[in-house]
């Protein structure tokens, strides 16, 4: 079985939302329950490294395909 971080699967536009997500999570993590401290980190994680392990399982890439110039 292949590593699934092995290559980027979250784009740019994921990313940011991703962030803004775990932002929130964090701060209701803070102020209500724990459980959502758990969810904010995986989130944060996740849009660092640019790579999601449920998105390789499921086969799913929304990372931009960035072309090669030839000169």
């Amino acid at each position: 079985m292949k590593d699934v971080f092995s290559e980027r699967n979250v784009g740019s536009i994921d990313r940011l939302v991703r962030l803004i997500f775990s932002l929130v999570f964090f701060i209701m993590g803070m102020l209500y329950q724990p459980l959502w401290l758990a969810v904010s980190v995986v989130l944060l994680l996740t849009a660092v490294f640019g790579a999601c392990p449920c998105y390789s399982l499921l086969g799913i890439n929304t990372c931009e395909v960035r072309r090669s110039r030839k000169k």
